[in-house]
């Protein structure tokens, strides 16, 4: 059994360009917690072997989505979830002037930076 309390400061940046702090991992995945500043355009990514829930927990943004079938753009305000399954292409946005946070957990646990490949997105991203 572990027990976490959320990190004052953040312990990485994602390969996105989000603001992560480590929160729970076991064998089955992980959590993290992201933070994406006042208007921050993330970069454009797919993962190929994990999957991604998300819970927001405050903030205004959107989300971009591909698989290859279907793309669409989802608000990403207080009380949504989405999913990001494996080779999905997706890009996320702050649209505020506050910070958009949400909780993200990754199944598998995530490998490393290796996981993500840089795509084109539907923004230009404002992180470099």
């Amino acid at each position: 059994m572990k027990t976490v309390t959320l990190p004052t400061k953040p312990d990485a940046k994602s390969p996105a360009g989000a603001d992560i702090r480590f929160l729970i991992a076991s064998e089955p995945g992980n959590m993290i917690h992201s933070t994406v500043p006042p208007h921050q355009i993330n970069k454009a990514t797919v993962h190929a072997t994990v999957h991604e829930f998300w819970f927001v927990l405050e903030g205004e943004g959107e989300i971009w989505r591909d698989n290859g079938l279907q793309s669409s753009v989802t608000p990403l305000v207080p009380g949504t979830s989405i999913n990001i399954p494996a080779g999905t292409a997706f890009q996320y946005r702050n649209v505020s002037a506050s910070e958009l946070k949400f909780i993200c957990i990754a199944m598998p646990p995530w490998p490393g930076d290796s996981e993500a490949t840089f795509v084109s997105g539907k923004w230009q991203p404002s992180v470099g």
